[in-house]
């Protein structure tokens, strides 16, 4: 991916909020700038692991006691039994 130069048209918003924390931080504009980004992708990659459904329920998994031990190998025919009860009363 090639890169474009930066035009220079004046002091923006941004660049004087990074020579702010650059000055507070005792940081060069640089390192403000790498710091700032590498916040982000930590960010980013958080929601994408909450993003996988695996994530959002993991707390969850495995603390359920009780109920027959074959319950999800045994729900076919259980359903097959459920729609099978409901067509005879239709």
């Amino acid at each position: 991916m090639a890169s474009r130069p930066v035009q220079k048209t004046g002091v923006t918003s941004t660049e004087r909020v990074i020579e702010r924390l650059a000055r507070t931080r005792g940081r060069t504009k640089s390192e403000v700038v790498r710091e700032a980004i590498g916040v982000l992708a930590k960010q980013t990659e958080g929601r994408d692991k909450a993003d996988r459904p695996y994530e959002t329920i993991r707390d969850l998994i495995g603390i359920v006691r009780g109920g027959p031990p074959d319950l999800s190998i045994q729900t076919g025919k259980a359903f097959r039994r459920l729609v099978a009860v409901k067509r005879q009363g239709a």
